[in-house]
């Protein structure tokens, strides 16, 4: 990216930075934080949370009359509300208060009210399926305590229901809360960098790409002053030798990222975390191991000590068989219910331009074995004779050839690509074990042109969407969707997978990146 050095002016009566583009701390402020200042919290969070409260809220009360109104049609499940003891007004009090308010409970007993999980989407998937779980196995544990007789296809219509509902107001409010993200409104986290100013660049630029994470750099602290004639170019401001948490209420922020390995010393880092105490400050350390996340990482205590434990990835055993079943499954049925719409667009581009329907090329799948890849066709079809002549107007820094107007691309294949459509036709290369629901893309390249680490992309099977396409697609670098690429190698899992299917949706849906 183009960065532009920016330097804010002096305060009256603050000293003039002594390095060009640095900020050195004025007198007093050089100092121990305790007892000065407010320190800026963390407040965004409040309101949204409110709000998910209400949804989750009117999702228990909707799953329970859902429940109601189907058990109802199917005349089962229930006792004679005549019966003595007034037990359809117990079960009307259960279904409109108790429900609703132990979903909540649930709910916030298994972090998904936690500001940390709110936004994303992978991790409240996860809270809330395990909230679902533990609503499931909490009902049946009170009828069997209170020795009640109650329908086991009640139980199972309510904490679906609930499920499905919560996910949908979620999926909403997530959508809300991205979009206010995006247009640069207060629901984000102020973020101080801390650290050499590589690492910090380097974090500023992976925060910055996705600003829907909600996390926001206003500038950088270096550990450090610049050598002599060195220059410090940067797209916030930059200080040196100030103490960090006067730094935080000095330009108001409220989170302290320190970003790799050299950045703070053992000793400074736990003196920072103390002094942070009650200031309602976050602090974000920055792991050295990078591009490794979930079940791969442990952290082992030993005398006090914490030991960053990284498991090996996993590429073979039972959850890629579970993979594979699951992609050939899913693929032959989607085939079959989105036949009509495949008929559709196949009669559309044959009507309005002349040639084939279907486009097949060879690509480089699973350790490293050529395939012929299915996609309909959006270009002309003299497209790879007009190849060479546009060649210098390549937008791409890879190995692919990227155009945002191509004029080879046809009038329907342009609204086809924005909606991924031309990509349905993959799912006969899934259905035969070439590919994926999820994983790298296949690239039109030969097994030669995979060298170093670009290689391993080639251990798993590549996909019809993946951790590239939900990032930003074709906007992104070459180096970017290399390094997307091998994080999804390193650390696959079907609920990785979810997520990704998840987000797919609402990329497409935006069109972001599509050409």
């Amino acid at each position: 990216m183009s960065l532009n050095t920016q330097v804010p002016a002096p305060r009256a009566g603050r000293p003039t930075p002594p390095d060009a583009g640095v900020i050195a701390p004025s007198h007093g402020y050089a100092r121990a934080a305790f007892g000065r200042r407010t320190t800026p919290r963390v407040m965004w969070h409040r309101p949204y949370i409110l709000w998910l409260l209400v949804l989750d809220l009117l999702a228990a009360l909707a799953a329970s009359q859902t429940a109601v109104a189907l058990l109802d049609k199917a005349d089962a499940g229930f006792q004679d509300p005549a019966a003595p003891g007034g037990v359809d007004g117990i079960f009307v009090l259960v279904a409109n208060l108790g429900i609703p308010l132990g979903w909540v409970l649930i709910l916030a007993a298994c972090g998904a009210y936690d500001r940390r999980a709110l936004g994303t989407g992978t991790e409240e998937l996860k809270r809330v399926l395990r909230a679902d779980i533990a609503m499931a196995a909490t009902v049946s544990l009170l009828a069997l305590g209170f020795k009640k007789d109650l329908s086991r296809l009640t139980v199972l219509l309510v904490v679906t229901a609930a499920l499905v509902y919560t996910l949908v107001g979620r999926f909403l409010a997530r959508l809300v809360l991205h979009h206010l993200r995006r247009s640069g409104s207060h629901a984000s986290q102020k973020i101080l960098l801390v650290g050499k100013l590589s690492d910090a660049l380097a974090l500023y630029d992976v925060v910055t790409r996705n600003k829907a994470a909600g996390l926001c750099p206003i500038a950088i602290h270096l550990p450090q002053h610049p050598r002599p004639g060195e220059t410090v170019t940067a797209p916030v401001p930059v200080y040196v030798g100030w103490e960090l948490v006067p730094l935080v209420q000095e330009i108001g922020a409220d989170t302290i990222a320190v970003c790799g390995p050299a950045s703070l010393e053992s000793y400074e880092l736990r003196k920072l975390a103390w002094q942070l105490e009650g200031t309602g400050l976050d602090l974000v350390v920055v792991p050295q191991v990078t591009d490794v996340t979930g079940p791969r990482i442990h952290v082992r205590p030993v005398d006090g000590m914490p030991l960053l434990t990284v498991e090996e990835p996993t590429l073979s055993g039972l959850s890629l068989v579970t993979k594979s079943a699951l992609d050939r499954l899913t693929a032959l049925v989607g085939l079959i219910l989105l036949s009509p719409l495949l008929l559709g667009i196949a009669a559309a581009i044959k009507f309005t331009d002349p040639g084939p329907v279907m486009f097949r090329q060879r690509r480089i799948g699973y350790q490293g074995k050529a395939f012929k890849v299915w996609k309909f066709r959006t270009m002309y079809t003299d497209a790879e004779q007009r190849l060479a002549a546009l060649q210098d107007q390549n937008e791409s820094d890879g190995l692919l050839f990227k155009m945002k107007d191509d004029p080879r691309v046809t009038p329907i294949g342009k609204h086809l690509r924005a909606l991924s459509l031309d990509e349905l036709p993959q799912l006969i290369n899934v259905l035969v074990g070439q590919m994926s629901l999820v994983g790298p893309r296949p690239l039109p390249t030969e097994d030669d042109d995979y060298q170093g680490d670009v290689r391993r992309r080639l251990l798993v099977r590549p996909g019809i969407t993946g951790l590239w396409q939900v990032s930003g697609r074709s906007d992104l670098t070459w180096d970017d969707a290399v390094r997307l690429d091998l994080h999804y190698v390193d650390n696959w899992s079907l609920t990785y997978d979810i997520g990704i299917l998840w987000r797919t949706a609402s990329v497409v849906l935006a069109r972001r990146g599509a050409y």
